[in-house]
């Protein structure tokens, strides 16, 4: 079970320091019929990431990444956060005519 849970984190790393995540990062605090609550957290730095309550009762994972990359909009530009910035900087006590009614 363990062995299918590192390929669940194997291409996942810290937000911290970018190690990557293996075997030692998860820990299987409860394995029952149907549940499994895991924790991860890094083994290089320490950071916590928590507990998770996972359902499975037999778990397969493929070795390709278990992720689609798909086409979605454009990412934001730093104008566009400028923009956004003078917006919501120039709002008034009226500024609540911009919500959707």
């Amino acid at each position: 079970m363990k062995k299918n849970l590192e390929k669940l984190f194997k291409n996942l790393c810290c937000s911290v320091c970018k190690e990557g995540f293996d075997g030692e990062s998860i820990t299987i605090k409860r394995d029952e019929a149907g549940l499994l609550v895991v924790n991860l957290q890094c083994k290089n730095c320490g950071k916590n990431y928590g507990m998770a309550f996972l359902g499975f009762s037999d778990i397969k994972v493929k070795e390709e990444l278990p992720f689609e990359v798909v086409e979605g909009p454009d990412p934001i530009s730093y104008d566009d956060v400028i923009d956004a910035h003078r917006f919501i900087k120039n709002l008034d006590e009226n500024w609540n005519k911009y919500l959707p009614k």
